[in-house]
């Protein structure tokens, strides 16, 4: 019997957000810039790695953390987190100055051990995580630190989500169990159940009055989200006349907004390698990398661990 490979999907910019507040920007290389995120993210591959022991990890990629056509959609979609828009080019990302910066680095590192990354135009980290997902033939672990990934969640195809509650050494593995005694849905179903509360941190509004409580009841009593639209329509489904009126009223947002937060499972993904290195790409490069930015001692621990 063939065994399955074991698949590690990193939401990468998930990660190395959290690592940037993790760790001390007095974290820095020899020439003093800040490089907390870089060793952050190393430390948390090595313990990824070390805990999970994947035959298989991606680093998914950001190519586009807005997407023009979620934004057609919903306009707000991301709005707020927008630093700068231009005529002639993509909007840009507000994030920490000190952070962008390392994100290269992190690139060339990763590109240097030979993990696999992956990043296509156009879409989010977690639409290539969707699309590998849905794809493979292995269980899955997803790691993020974005619920929105949970509508993944899948245990008839063995895929969870790996949630870190403090740094990675305290995951939440986020099962079908899980997720019904959190939020009292499914995967699919958590997709349907964020769309409705709506998610100010995505610029998602929602259906107003209809928090997650109310909307997990809605779910609960009819299936999905077109049952629950299919509900409105009908004066004997038990629906209180102010949830009527309001998802009557939302009823242009509801119509567009499974396209938004639904995770993308079609996207062309380019062809890579997802098995995990024994041994560095580039030993040069990543020599030449750990001299220059002060990894040494958290790259060799990593490889110690690639190579287990």
């Amino acid at each position: 019997m063939t065994t399955r490979p074991k698949i590690l999907l990193l939401d990468t910019a998930s990660l190395y957000f959290r690592a940037y507040f993790g760790v001390p920007d007095s974290v820095r290389a020899p020439d003093g810039t800040p490089v907390n995120a870089v060793r952050g993210l190393i430390e948390f591959l090595t313990r990824l790695v070390q805990d999970h022991h994947p035959d298989e990890l991606v680093a998914c990629m950001d190519a586009d953390w807005r997407p023009h056509w979620r934004v057609e959609l919903i306009p707000s979609y991301k709005a707020h987190r927008v630093a700068v828009e231009t005529e002639t080019g993509p909007d840009e990302e507000e994030i920490p100055d000190t952070l962008s910066p390392q994100v290269p680095i992190i690139e060339d590192v990763l590109d240097a051990l030979g993990i696999a990354r992956v990043g296509v135009a156009g879409y989010e980290a977690d639409d290539i995580i969707g699309t590998l997902a849905l794809r493979a033939a292995g269980p899955v672990d997803i790691v993020t630190g974005d619920r929105d990934l949970y509508q993944l969640v899948d245990d008839a195809r063995g895929v969870r989500v790996l949630y870190p509650l403090k740094g990675v050494g305290m995951m939440q593995a986020t099962d079908e169990a899980v997720l019904r005694e959190k939020y009292g849905v499914d995967g699919p179903g958590y997709a349907d159940l964020a769309l409705l509360r709506g998610d100010p941190s995505d610029g998602l509004p929602g259906v107003p009055g209809i928090g997650e409580k109310t909307a997990a009841k809605l779910l609960d009593a009819f299936g999905d989200l077109a049952g629950i639209m299919a509900a409105v329509d009908d004066p004997a489904a038990k629906l209180t006349p102010s949830q009527r009126r309001r998802l009557d009223e939302a009823r242009g947002y509801v119509a567009v907004a499974p396209k938004v937060v639904q995770v993308a499972a079609d996207v062309p993904l380019p062809a890579f390698d997802p098995a995990l290195p024994k041994e560095p790409r580039d030993p040069e490069r990543l020599e030449e990398l750990a001299a220059r930015w002060g990894l040494g001692r958290v790259v060799n621990r990593l490889l110690v661990e690639l190579r287990a």
